[in-house]
This record gives C-alpha cells, sequence and structure tokens, in this order.
C-alpha cells in the first residue's frame, strides 16, 4: 500500500513546488506588479511619444512580452523587439502577440475565454498591462512590428550589428547583477551603448539595493555576487555617463501613481 501511496503524494510534493525565479522569470509579474485599479501598466504614462513613434525599439527582459506589445500599441514604433533568458516566457509573449492581433482584427471582440489557469493569469495580466484598445493606423501590422526572442543579453552578442533608437530595460538590472556580478552589470551597459544608435535613448529602470538585500539567497549564485558587488544602484549613473559614455541623464519620474508598494521605482533616461 504504501508503493501505491509514494507516486500520489510525489504528484502532490510536485504541485506544492514553488517555482524558484533565479532570473526574476515571474510566470505572473503583471499580475502583482499593476494595481488592480489601474487601466494600464503606470510606466506607460512617463514615457515619451517621440522616443518610440516610427523608430526601432528593444525591451531587455520582456517577460511575457505585454508591456513590450502595449508600448508598440500607443506609441506606434516601427519595430520593437522583445527578448528574454526564459524560453517559456518568450512562448507566452508569441502567444499574446497572436491573441492580441486577432483581438484587433475582430475589432475589439474578445478572444475565446481560456481554458486553463495560466490563461486565466495572462488574460489579467493583459488587461493590467494596459493593453491599448483604441484603434490606430498601425495596429493591422502589429504582427510584423512586434517580435520576440529567447535572448541572454549579456552574452557575446553576434547580433550586435542590430541597432535601435531606443532601448528599454525595466526592473532587470537586480537579476542580471546577482546572477553575473559586476562583470555582467557592465556587459549589460556595453551593449545596449552598442546597439543604441547616435542620439539613442536608454529607458532604465534599476531595482533598489534593499530589493537584492530580498532576493539575494534566490540560489548560491546570487547570494555570492550579492556579497561581492563593487557597484550598487547608486552608482550606475556614474558608471553609464562617465565609463559608458552617455551624454544626459534625466530622471522622468520619481514616483508612479498606481504602483503596488514595492514597485516605485524611479525611471530614467539616458541619452547617447
Amino acid at each position: 500500500m504504501s508503493k501505491e501511496e509514494n507516486p500520489k503524494q510525489e504528484k502532490k510534493n510536485l504541485r506544492r513546488k514553488k517555482h524558484i525565479a533565479i532570473y526574476g522569470n515571474y510566470k505572473n509579474y503583471y499580475g502583482y506588479r499593476i494595481g488592480q485599479q489601474e487601466k494600464e501598466d503606470p510606466r506607460l504614462s512617463v514615457l515619451r511619444r517621440e522616443w518610440f513613434e516610427g523608430k526601432d525599439c528593444l525591451d531587455i527582459g520582456c517577460n511575457q512580452g505585454l508591456l513590450t506589445i502595449s508600448i508598440a500599441k500607443k506609441f506606434n514604433c516601427r519595430h520593437i523587439l522583445g527578448i528574454d533568458i526564459d524560453a517559456g516566457l518568450i512562448e507566452n509573449a508569441d502567444w499574446n502577440l497572436k491573441r492580441i492581433a486577432k483581438m484587433d482584427r475582430n475589432s475589439g471582440t474578445l478572444p475565446k475565454p481560456p481554458e486553463s489557469e495560466h490563461e486565466v493569469s495572462v488574460s489579467v495580466g493583459e488587461e493590467r498591462a494596459g493593453i491599448v484598445k483604441e484603434s490606430s493606423p498601425l495596429e493591422g501590422n502589429l504582427l510584423e512590428r512586434v517580435s520576440f526572442r529567447k535572448q541572454n543579453f549579456v552574452d557575446k552578442l553576434q547580433w550586435l550589428t542590430e541597432k535601435y533608437d531606443t532601448v528599454v530595460c525595466f526592473s532587470v538590472t537586480k537579476w542580471i547583477h546577482l546572477n553575473w556580478g559586476d562583470d555582467g552589470l557592465i556587459m549589460l551597459f556595453t551593449n545596449i551603448w552598442r546597439v543604441l544608435r547616435p542620439g539613442g535613448i536608454l529607458v532604465l529602470e534599476p531595482q533598489p539595493w534593499k530589493s537584492y538585500q530580498k532576493n539575494h539567497q534566490v540560489s548560491e549564485t546570487a547570494t555570492y555576487n550579492f556579497h561581492n558587488i563593487l557597484f550598487p544602484p547608486d552608482h550606475f549613473q556614474d558608471i553609464l555617463l562617465d565609463k559608458i559614455g552617455f551624454r544626459t541623464v534625466e530622471n522622468i519620474t520619481n514616483a508612479l501613481p498606481g504602483s503596488v508598494v514595492g514597485f516605485d521605482r524611479p525611471i530614467f533616461a539616458y541619452h547617447k
């Protein structure tokens, strides 16, 4: 009898096992990042149309792609590429893109109700990410203007020949820092500089040090790197201006109304 019970118990344990997002690759990120009363991701309200309209853009750490798609729809990017280290999240992003493009073609009619718990979480996240429902002259070719790719941006990139007018990097620096240390952080900033065209914009939302303290035990690697960091977040501005070469920086918000507690972070625009 005990042999028969073991497989059942094992299945229960697997179900209870919590997904550990060592790269910040949360499966329902938008569901808890954005306040329930908000119609769109508050970060959209501080972004400027001239940074995106008719421009080639890159979103580093795009998760399930909902904010990427929102930026494309709201600001009419010529093209935006979303990249993430998690293949599963990229698969979800592609699925979200096809679903939202279909909704556009159907003049806003809702798609078939989701059948799984996972799809429900994506649907809720889509609503809170602020997927723009208004029609725009470019939304008919949304599938041509938005794409997603599995990519580790701190690798030695073979695709650095691709150039962008605007790069967005929302709440990613901590996870790169914890997983690849100071060297990974510098590689991130250097690669962003390389892919940006002259006059390009980096929109950066770094996590504060207290967020590192909260998550540094997510893995042995993260713990090790945390205790060996020489460049905490309050050094980023000096690194980007004095070492990497950005000309100017501006804090485009000191507070995001409607943000969930813990996610009210300053966002900076660096000009190449």
